[in-house]
């Protein structure tokens, strides 16, 4: 189970999507800023995690504290 589920968070990538197509209407426009939040909720989500991870556990990934803080404190909308 572990594995499909490590496959699972390694195939999700919230930085690469293709950018919406131009000229597609209103009903595109929408998914984009649908999608648009997705990532920011997303993003918010797994910084507000990493930073309640205890040291122990940070330093099982190779992360910081202080790395951890930094990424934690970055705004929702930058990657």
């Amino acid at each position: 189970m572990a594995k499909a589920t490590q496959s699972f968070l390694s195939s999700t990538d919230l930085s690469h999507r293709a950018p919406a197509q131009e000229g597609k209407g209103a009903g595109q426009w929408m998914i984009s800023l649908f999608d648009r939040f997705a990532t920011w909720s997303e993003r918010r989500r797994q910084r507000r995690a990493l930073e309640a991870l205890p040291d122990h556990l940070l330093s099982d990934i190779g992360i910081s504290r202080a790395d951890a803080d930094q990424e934690a404190h970055k705004p929702f909308w930058q990657g």
